[in-house]
């Protein structure tokens, strides 16, 4: 694994870009939201979407969100109604997830049963130029351990994982909840999990 530290707040682009080639070339990469490290890949990778999968050990059918920049091509990816993008845009950059009818554009193996997918647009400068430098959505699934514990430690999951991925973005130590998940996609808003950031805004 190459692991490159980088300062939360002012990255040192070389080593995004450097993730950036990794992601373009199929890879999987270990990176830091605005709450805890992620796993991710190019979402129209479909062996190294499949790889993240087996990584985390979970089943094919899991929900895995993506990321994107901002808001602003929103609609290649989802069906977004005028209140629940104004919803969104009080609330991003920032820690949710927001579910929501999926687009004809996101690959399937990303959709729920119900034909959904999760978006996030992370208040974190790291995340916010690897999504802009790759142009495609990344995947995002917390980095967690056999037991399904979060992992916040970058020297553990350098340790854990350096076999397995092909780069890791560290931001030192991180220990922030689980992204709050509010689905948008029926007209009424649901806080589907509470985690971080406030949720006063969905009602």
């Amino acid at each position: 694994m190459e692991f490159y530290e980088l300062h939360p707040t002012d990255p040192q682009v070389r080593y995004i870009k450097k993730a950036v080639e990794v992601l373009k070339k199929g890879g999987i990469i270990i990176y830091p939201t605005d709450t805890v490290y992620g796993f991710g890949c190019d979402i129209y990778n479909k062996k190294a979407l499949e790889t993240i999968y087996t990584i985390k050990n979970e089943s094919m059918t899991k929900l895995f969100s993506f990321i994107i920049p901002d808001l602003k091509n929103i609609a290649q990816y989802a069906k977004v109604s005028d209140h629940a993008y104004k919803i969104m845009k009080k609330a991003l950059p920032g820690p949710y997830t927001f579910v929501l009818p999926a687009a004809r554009e996101v690959p399937k193996k990303l959709w729920t049963k119900r034909k959904t997918v999760g978006i996030r647009v992370p208040d974190n400068n790291i995340t916010k130029i690897l999504a802009e430098e790759l142009g495609n959505p990344i995947v995002s699934t917390s980095v967690t351990n056999r037991k399904g514990e979060v992992l916040y430690d970058p020297n553990e999951i350098k340790a854990i994982f350096n076999i397995q991925v092909d780069l890791m973005l560290s931001a030192g130590y991180l220990e922030g909840k689980p992204s709050t998940i509010v689905d948008l996609s029926n007209e009424e808003p649901e806080v589907i999990r509470e985690g971080a950031g406030d949720i006063s805004f969905v009602y």
